[in-house]
Protein backbone atom coordinates (compact mmCIF):
# COMPACT_ATOMS: atom_id res chain seq x y z
CA UNK A 1 0.00 0.00 0.00
CA UNK A 2 3.00 2.29 -0.30
CA UNK A 3 1.58 3.52 -3.61
CA UNK A 4 -1.54 4.68 -1.81
CA UNK A 5 0.42 6.25 1.02
CA UNK A 6 2.28 8.44 -1.48
CA UNK A 7 -1.09 9.86 -2.59
CA UNK A 8 -2.09 11.08 0.89
CA UNK A 9 -1.16 14.71 1.57
CA UNK A 10 0.02 15.55 5.09
CA UNK A 11 -1.08 19.00 6.25
CA UNK A 12 0.64 20.20 9.45
CA UNK A 13 -1.20 22.21 12.09
CA UNK A 14 -4.69 21.48 10.79
CA UNK A 15 -7.34 21.85 12.13
CA UNK A 16 -5.30 23.32 14.99
CA UNK A 17 -1.62 23.64 15.92
CA UNK A 18 0.06 20.35 16.72
CA UNK A 19 -2.36 18.21 14.66
CA UNK A 20 -1.02 16.61 11.47
CA UNK A 21 -3.98 16.15 9.08
CA UNK A 22 -3.87 13.27 6.59
CA UNK A 23 -5.75 14.59 3.57
CA UNK A 24 -7.20 11.86 1.33
CA UNK A 25 -8.55 14.27 -1.29
CA UNK A 26 -5.27 13.87 -3.17
CA UNK A 27 -5.80 10.09 -3.19
CA UNK A 28 -9.43 10.47 -4.29
CA UNK A 29 -8.60 12.65 -7.29
CA UNK A 30 -6.13 10.08 -8.61
CA UNK A 31 -8.10 7.58 -10.76
CA UNK A 32 -5.64 4.73 -10.17
CA UNK A 33 -5.40 5.48 -6.45
CA UNK A 34 -9.17 5.62 -6.05
CA UNK A 35 -9.65 2.34 -7.90
CA UNK A 36 -6.89 0.64 -5.91
CA UNK A 37 -8.42 1.88 -2.64
CA UNK A 38 -11.92 0.64 -3.47
CA UNK A 39 -10.66 -2.68 -4.85
CA UNK A 40 -8.45 -3.22 -1.79
CA UNK A 41 -11.29 -2.54 0.64
CA UNK A 42 -13.45 -5.01 -1.27
CA UNK A 43 -10.74 -7.68 -1.15
CA UNK A 44 -10.58 -7.36 2.64
CA UNK A 45 -14.24 -8.34 3.07
CA UNK A 46 -15.45 -10.00 -0.11
CA UNK A 47 -16.00 -13.36 1.61
CA UNK A 48 -18.02 -11.90 4.49
CA UNK A 49 -21.77 -12.37 4.60
CA UNK A 50 -22.88 -8.77 5.08
CA UNK A 51 -26.35 -7.24 5.17
CA UNK A 52 -25.29 -3.62 5.50
CA UNK A 53 -22.25 -1.42 5.00
CA UNK A 54 -22.24 1.62 7.25
CA UNK A 55 -20.42 4.78 6.23
CA UNK A 56 -19.46 7.34 8.85
CA UNK A 57 -20.09 10.98 7.94
CA UNK A 58 -18.81 12.22 5.74
CA UNK A 59 -15.74 10.72 4.09
CA UNK A 60 -16.81 7.21 5.07
CA UNK A 61 -19.72 7.60 2.61
CA UNK A 62 -17.23 7.82 -0.26
CA UNK A 63 -15.95 4.30 0.38
CA UNK A 64 -18.94 2.58 1.97
CA UNK A 65 -21.42 3.12 -0.87
CA UNK A 66 -19.40 1.48 -3.67
CA UNK A 67 -18.33 -1.25 -1.26
CA UNK A 68 -21.97 -2.00 -0.40
CA UNK A 69 -22.74 -2.17 -4.12
CA UNK A 70 -19.94 -4.66 -4.80
CA UNK A 71 -20.91 -6.81 -1.80
CA UNK A 72 -24.59 -6.85 -2.75
CA UNK A 73 -25.41 -5.22 0.59
CA UNK A 74 -27.34 -2.15 1.64
CA UNK A 75 -25.75 1.15 2.60
CA UNK A 76 -26.57 3.06 5.80
CA UNK A 77 -25.19 6.50 6.66
CA UNK A 78 -24.30 7.43 10.22
CA UNK A 79 -24.68 11.20 10.41
CA UNK A 80 -24.11 14.24 12.55
CA UNK A 81 -27.18 15.56 14.43
CA UNK A 82 -30.21 16.96 12.62
CA UNK A 83 -29.38 15.34 9.26
CA UNK A 84 -31.62 12.25 9.42
CA UNK A 85 -35.39 12.76 8.97
CA UNK A 86 -36.91 9.69 10.66
CA UNK A 87 -36.77 8.26 14.19
CA UNK A 88 -33.14 7.89 15.21
CA UNK A 89 -30.77 6.79 17.94
CA UNK A 90 -27.85 9.02 18.92
CA UNK A 91 -24.61 8.70 20.84
CA UNK A 92 -22.12 11.29 22.09
CA UNK A 93 -18.41 10.51 22.34
CA UNK A 94 -15.01 12.09 22.87
CA UNK A 95 -12.68 13.10 20.03
CA UNK A 96 -8.97 13.84 20.09
CA UNK A 97 -9.82 17.51 20.49
CA UNK A 98 -13.43 17.78 21.67
CA UNK A 99 -16.74 15.95 21.75
CA UNK A 100 -19.25 15.03 19.04
CA UNK A 101 -22.54 13.21 18.46
CA UNK A 102 -23.62 10.76 15.76
CA UNK A 103 -27.05 9.45 14.77
CA UNK A 104 -28.46 6.47 12.91
CA UNK A 105 -32.04 5.73 11.90
CA UNK A 106 -33.60 3.44 14.48
CA UNK A 107 -34.72 1.02 11.75
CA UNK A 108 -31.41 1.04 9.82
CA UNK A 109 -30.00 -2.09 11.47
CA UNK A 110 -32.11 -5.00 12.60
CA UNK A 111 -31.48 -7.74 15.09
CA UNK A 112 -28.80 -10.08 13.78
CA UNK A 113 -27.88 -7.89 10.78
CA UNK A 114 -24.23 -8.32 9.88
CA UNK A 115 -22.60 -4.95 9.37
CA UNK A 116 -19.27 -3.64 8.11
CA UNK A 117 -18.35 -0.15 9.31
CA UNK A 118 -16.24 1.99 6.96
CA UNK A 119 -14.45 5.28 7.49
CA UNK A 120 -11.54 7.13 5.94
CA UNK A 121 -9.41 7.37 9.09
CA UNK A 122 -8.89 5.68 12.44
CA UNK A 123 -7.20 7.95 15.00
CA UNK A 124 -8.09 7.43 18.68
CA UNK A 125 -11.09 5.29 17.73
CA UNK A 126 -13.77 7.37 19.44
CA UNK A 127 -15.93 7.87 16.36
CA UNK A 128 -15.78 4.25 15.17
CA UNK A 129 -16.32 2.96 18.73
CA UNK A 130 -19.46 5.09 18.95
CA UNK A 131 -20.75 3.55 15.71
CA UNK A 132 -20.02 0.02 16.99
CA UNK A 133 -22.02 0.87 20.11
CA UNK A 134 -24.91 2.22 18.00
CA UNK A 135 -24.99 -0.91 15.81
CA UNK A 136 -24.78 -3.31 18.72
CA UNK A 137 -27.40 -1.30 20.62
CA UNK A 138 -29.79 -1.89 17.71
CA UNK A 139 -29.07 -5.64 17.79
CA UNK A 140 -26.67 -5.69 14.85
CA UNK A 141 -23.47 -7.71 14.63
CA UNK A 142 -20.27 -5.95 13.57
CA UNK A 143 -18.59 -8.23 11.02
CA UNK A 144 -15.67 -5.84 10.65
CA UNK A 145 -14.33 -2.32 10.54
CA UNK A 146 -12.43 -0.98 7.53
CA UNK A 147 -10.35 2.18 7.33
CA UNK A 148 -8.34 3.71 4.53
CA UNK A 149 -5.83 5.34 6.92
CA UNK A 150 -4.85 4.30 10.45
CA UNK A 151 -2.74 6.38 12.83
CA UNK A 152 -1.12 3.57 14.85
CA UNK A 153 0.56 5.99 17.26
CA UNK A 154 -2.83 7.09 18.64
CA UNK A 155 -3.83 3.56 19.69
CA UNK A 156 -7.35 3.53 18.26
CA UNK A 157 -7.09 -0.16 17.40
CA UNK A 158 -7.03 -0.98 21.12
CA UNK A 159 -10.71 0.02 21.43
CA UNK A 160 -11.84 -2.85 19.20
CA UNK A 161 -10.59 -6.02 20.85
CA UNK A 162 -12.76 -8.85 19.62
CA UNK A 163 -13.72 -7.04 16.41
CA UNK A 164 -12.06 -7.66 13.09
CA UNK A 165 -10.49 -4.53 11.71
CA UNK A 166 -8.32 -3.69 8.75
CA UNK A 167 -6.73 -0.56 7.31
CA UNK A 168 -4.95 0.05 4.02
CA UNK A 169 -2.43 2.74 5.02
CA UNK A 170 -0.80 2.90 8.44
CA UNK A 171 1.28 5.65 10.01
CA UNK A 172 3.37 4.82 13.08
CA UNK A 173 4.35 8.41 13.95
Amino acid sequence: MDDLKKLVREVPDFPKPGINFYDITTLLKDPVGLKLTLDSLYELCRDEKVDTVIGIESRGFIFATPLAYRLGAGFVPVRKPKKLPAEKVSISYDLEYGQDTLEIHKDAVGSGHRVIIVDDLLATGGTARAVVDLVEGLGGEVAGLLFVVELDFLGGRDRFNGHRMDSLIRYDS
